[in-house]
């Protein structure tokens, strides 16, 4: 198992957590989409890749734990009397899809590492969400996210670890998230976790 830290090529600016605060519903929406998809990623890389075994007990949890987390999510909505709207293509994420690489193990190490850098953003994230954020309950809750996300970011690179050297994982782990922070540098700001 790696225990290396992951870093963020940049940081995400302080400010957008007062914007995502001023547009806290409309994020809410996203952040159940996104969820959601976490729980669906999980699970297809199950389908995609059943040869191999040493991943499937940890996306299943994964894919679990991401579920439970989208109907948390759902829950707040509903106390705020709020429904869910349909998926919306997120530029972060369809950005991110477009450096990976093409051919079974280049695309299979991009999809780990590409995976944990989407969890480490988003962990990123509710950290700044949850210092701007002022009911007491809300903030508790996206600091435990916070804690998950940060778990998540660092099982996709363990995964990547039952199959690749640390040398290989993070030399990769470096490109793509120099290549995110340019994402994440030129996104226009939206009601979005990304």
């Amino acid at each position: 198992m790696t225990n290396r830290s992951i870093k963020l090529a940049t940081k995400t600016d302080p400010d957008w957590a007062r914007y995502i605060v001023d547009h806290f519903d409309d994020f809410l929406a996203d952040h159940a989409n996104c969820e959601r998809k976490a729980s669906a990623l999980a699970m297809s890389l199950i389908v995609k890749y059943p040869d191999r075994e040493e991943i499937i007990p940890s996306l299943i949890d994964l894919a679990a734990e991401e579920l439970a987390h989208f109907r948390q999510v759902y829950r707040l909505m509903e106390q705020r009397g709020l429904q869910l709207v349909k998926d919306e293509p997120d530029p972060y994420v369809n950005q991110l899809l477009a450096c990976m690489r093409h051919g079974r193990e280049p695309r299979f190490l991009d999809r780990l590492l590409v995976s944990s850098i989407i969890e480490c953003r988003g962990a990123e994230r509710f950290r700044l969400i949850a210092n701007a954020l002022e009911d007491a309950q809300l903030r508790r809750f996206y600091l435990e996210l916070t804690g998950a996300e940060t778990k998540h970011g660092h099982i996709f690179v363990d995964l990547a670890s039952r199959y690749y050297d640390d040398q290989v994982i993070y030399a990769r782990l470096e490109e793509l998230a120099a290549q995110e922070a340019d994402i994440i540098i030129n996104l226009a700001w939206r009601a979005s976790l990304h």
